[in-house]
C-alpha cells in the first residue's frame, strides 16, 4: 500500500513539470520583452512606440495568463449522485458474475435517468472504476482517476482533464496564446532583422530578441494547428473523443449526433450573452448531465415533443430556453421508462424459452 501511494505522489508531482516549464517561459518573455526590449532599449524604440507595445503586451498577457489559470485550476465537473446505482442494486451488481445479469440491474437503475447514447454493443454505460452509469458525453480519464462530463481530452500542459466546466477556457487560452505570441513575433520582427544586420548595439539584449523571436514564431506554429482544430469541432459539436470514435445512440452510431447547427454549437460552449464571450467565466450551457441531440431518424422508441405553448397562453408567454429545448430533445423519462420495460420483459421471455427448451 505504501509504494502505491508514494508513487502516486510522484506521478502528481512529475505531472506539474510541463506547467512549470510554460510558467517558466512565460516569466522570462514577459522580462525579454518588458525589461530588455522595451525599459533597456528605450532610446531606440521611441517612448511613444514604447507606451503602445507595454499597452498591448499587458493586455494581451492578462488575458493570456487569466485563461490559462481558470483552465488549470478549474475541478472537472463529475457526473452528480442520481447516475449512482442505489446501494442494494450495486451490491447485486457487484455479486453478479454474468454480463447479461449485471446489464439487467444497469437498464433498471437507468428508467429515471435521461441517457440517450449507449455502448458499441448497445449496452448501458457504466464505469466500474467510479461506479456510476455514465451520463452522454461523459467518459473515466485515467489520468485523473474520475469520469468526467463531457470530456475533450487530458491535456499534459494545463495538467487537466478538459471538460464541459473548462472546455470554453481551454479555446481562450489557446487564442489569447496565439495572439500574445503572434504580438511578440511582430514587434520583435524588426529588431531580429536588426540583429542579423549587426544594427543593434552589441549587448546581452540581443540574445534576449533573438531567443524571443524564436521562442514566440514556434510556439504560434503548434499553436495554431490545435486552436484551429478546435474551433472545428466547436462549430460542429463534438470532442476530441467523439472525433475519434462517435457516439452510439438507438439508431446506432452517430457522428452529428449532438450537432445542432453552427450557432447553437458555438452557443452551447460559449453562452447566449456574447459580450461574454471574450472573458474567462463560466458561461456554457445546460449541466453538462444532458445535451440537445439531432433527432434526424424518426423513431418509435424515441420521444419528440414539441415545443408548442399551452391553449390558455400566448406564444410570448412561453419562452424557450436552450435548456428546456434540450430536454425536450431527448427521450422524457416515462416513455424511457417504458422502452427498458420492455427490453427487461423481452429479456425475461427469451430466458423462460430457453429454460423450458
Amino acid at each position: 500500500m505504501a509504494p502505491t501511494h508514494v508513487l502516486r505522489c510522484c506521478q502528481r508531482g512529475l505531472a506539474w513539470i510541463p506547467v512549470i516549464f510554460i510558467a517558466l517561459v512565460v516569466c522570462w518573455s514577459y522580462y525579454a520583452y518588458v525589461v530588455e526590449l522595451c525599459i533597456c532599449n528605450a532610446p531606440i524604440n521611441g517612448k511613444s512606440q514604447q507606451v503602445v507595445y507595454l499597452i498591448f503586451f499587458h493586455l494581451s498577457f492578462i488575458m493570456f495568463v487569466w485563461s490559462y489559470w481558470k483552465t488549470i485550476f478549474t475541478k472537472p465537473a463529475n457526473p452528480s449522485k442520481e447516475f449512482c446505482l442505489p446501494k442494494a442494486e450495486k451490491e447485486r451488481y457487484e455479486k453478479e458474475e454474468l454480463p447479461e445479469s449485471q446489464q439487467e440491474i444497469l437498464w433498471r437503475a437507468a428508467t429515471s435517468l435521461p441517457l440517450y447514447t449507449r455502448t458499441g454493443a448497445g449496452a448501458i454505460r457504466y464505469c466500474d472504476r467510479c461506479q456510476v452509469i455514465k451520463p452522454d458525453r461523459c467518459h473515466h480519464c485515467s489520468a485523473c482517476d474520475m469520469c468526467v462530463l463531457k470530456m475533450d481530452h487530458h491535456c499534459p500542459w494545463v495538467n487537466n482533464c478538459v471538460g464541459f466546466s473548462n472546455y470554453k477556457f481551454f479555446i481562450l487560452f489557446l487564442a489569447y496564446s496565439l495572439v500574445y505570441c503572434l504580438f511578440i513575433a511582430a514587434t520583435v520582427l524588426q529588431y531580429f532583422i536588426k540583429f542579423w544586420t549587426n544594427e543593434l548595439p552589441d549587448t546581452h539584449a540581443k540574445f534576449h530578441v533573438l531567443f524571443l523571436f524564436f521562442v514566440a514564431a514556434m510556439f504560434c506554429i503548434s499553436i495554431l494547428s490545435l486552436f484551429s482544430y478546435h474551433l472545428w469541432l466547436v462549430g460542429k459539436n463534438r470532442s476530441t473523443i467523439e472525433a475519434f470514435r462517435a457516439p452510439v445512440f438507438r439508431t446506432g452510431s452517430d457522428k452529428n449526433g449532438f450537432s445542432l447547427g453552427f450557432r447553437k454549437n458555438i452557443a452551447q460552449v460559449f453562452g447566449d450573452q456574447k459580450k461574454y464571450w471574450l472573458l474567462p467565466v463560466f458561461t456554457s450551457q445546460g449541466d453538462g448531465l444532458t445535451f440537445p441531440t439531432r433527432l434526424v431518424n424518426s423513431d418509435v422508441e424515441q420521444a419528440t415533443v414539441t415545443l408548442q405553448p399551452e391553449p390558455s397562453k400566448s406564444a410570448a408567454e412561453v419562452p424557450v430556453s436552450p435548456l428546456s429545448e434540450s430536454q425536450n430533445r431527448l427521450l422524457s423519462n416515462d416513455q424511457h421508462a417504458n422502452n427498458i420495460g420492455e427490453h427487461l420483459a423481452n429479456n425475461t421471455l427469451k430466458s423462460g424459452e430457453l429454460g423450458r427448451g
